[in-house]
């Protein structure tokens, strides 16, 4: 063939359209291709290794962990339908393509992460396949939209998803607020248990995704949505490897291997009917033993400790308008206040951080928040105006 004759054949080439010409760059395709890579591997690591690399001392919940790892494989599959639709045209009508494409992504992306998202709340477990049906009127409008080959459906199917994501963001926020209540009213400690900022950063990244959806378009956008996509694998592995397991299993198991004996105390359920005894009763055995110095001691600790069970204690909380959580922190600061005290009058060296570890705390910068809500100042700025 001539010179002649392959520049005709390349003039008389139809132009590529948009998905083409972006799979004709080679550091989006390069980039792309890493970030598929990235998720079926952070998905297979979170299905077969056993350990946890990020955070070797948390225990977390292996159904999370299932289901964090079924939404890393099929986001990667996205990546390989879209790649087969957008470059290699394997469906030739680039509007059916991307009709096919959406379909693919709502019977699987879609209810994959709302059921992940349900997950991270351990305090009950949540009916997931409410999530998986209310994803098949969104599959029916595609499939009349790809009969009847009518843009109007795609608005519908536009607004659809926009009022079910609507609800299902209203539906969260008060799961996330419930389950805040749950994790105050049973936990002293709620290092590796809250969940609340995973989900802001999660929501951010899932309304890049939309956006994209509804308005993004060109080399941009495209470059913005792997971007995107990398800091949700990222932060969805930080999560599910620093989240605690808080099941039942769980609680029976760190009970068991404390290597606390149950207090004789315990045999009084039964008579313990009234707020007026357990107060007695929590002066007598959490506040004079100072209980409230374990690490991780939850409600169910302190039930056996004073001879209750949680429906008075709860009662007992809700009559002062406080919470376990707060009640147990609250103790602690007191114990931090009076270690500090006692060793300036000393004047043996100590740090701050020191004294919170003594007084209970695990974790800094959980005392640090915990003694501004108590005391209504920082720690620093409360032992400056103590000094000064």
């Amino acid at each position: 063939m001539s010179l002649q004759n392959q520049y005709n054949d390349v003039i008389n080439q139809p132009p590529m359209n948009e998905e083409q010409q972006l799979y004709s760059d080679l550091v989006y395709v390069m980039f792309y291709g890493g970030v598929t890579l990235l998720a079926l591997v952070a998905g297979a690591y979170l299905l077969f290794r056993r350990g946890n690399a990020i955070a070797p001392e948390i225990t977390p919940p292996l159904r999370l962990r299932r289901w964090v790892a079924a939404f890393f494989v099929l986001m990667a599959l996205s990546h390989v339908w879209w790649a087969l639709l957008g470059c290699f045209q394997v469906i030739s009508d680039p509007w059916l393509a991307i009709v096919v494409g959406a379909g693919l992504d709502s019977m699987t992306l879609v209810p994959a992460m709302m059921a992940m998202l349900l997950v991270m709340l351990q305090d009950r477990r949540r009916p997931l396949w409410p999530f998986f049906v209310a994803v098949v009127p969104a599959v029916a409008i595609l499939v009349i939209s790809m009969i009847y080959r009518s843009d109007t459906f795609i608005l519908l199917l536009k607004v659809y998803l926009f009022m079910f994501g609507i609800v299902f963001m209203i539906m969260m926020v008060q799961a996330v607020r419930q389950y805040g209540r749950w994790l105050r009213d049973n936990y002293a400690d709620l290092e590796h248990k809250e969940v609340w900022q995973s989900f802001v950063a999660i929501f951010v990244c899932v309304l890049i995704l939309w956006f994209y959806i509804m308005m993004g378009s060109g080399r941009i956008f495209a470059y913005i949505v792997q971007v995107n996509d990398l800091v949700l694998i990222g932060l969805l592995l930080w999560r599910v490897e620093t989240l605690q397991r808080l099941d039942e299993q769980d609680e029976t198991v760190g009970q068991a291997g404390s290597g606390e004996s149950e207090t004789p105390i315990s045999s009084m359920i039964s008579s313990v009917s009234t707020t007026s005894s357990i107060g007695q009763l929590l002066a007598q055995h959490c506040e004079a033993t100072q209980l409230y110095l374990r690490h991780d001691i939850r409600v169910d600790d302190l039930c056996k400790a004073i001879g209750t069970n949680r429906n008075y204690l709860s009662q007992y909380f809700t009559q002062q308008r406080t919470t376990y959580n707060a009640y147990i922190n609250n103790l602690r600061i007191k114990h931090f206040i009076r270690l500090y005290r006692e060793s300036v009058a000393s004047g043996h060296p100590f740090t701050a951080q020191q004294l919170a570890q003594q007084s209970g705390f695990r974790s800094y910068s959980t005392f640090g928040l915990a003694f501004k809500q108590r005391m209504g100042q920082t720690v620093t700025a409360w032992m400056r105006d103590i000094n000064g």
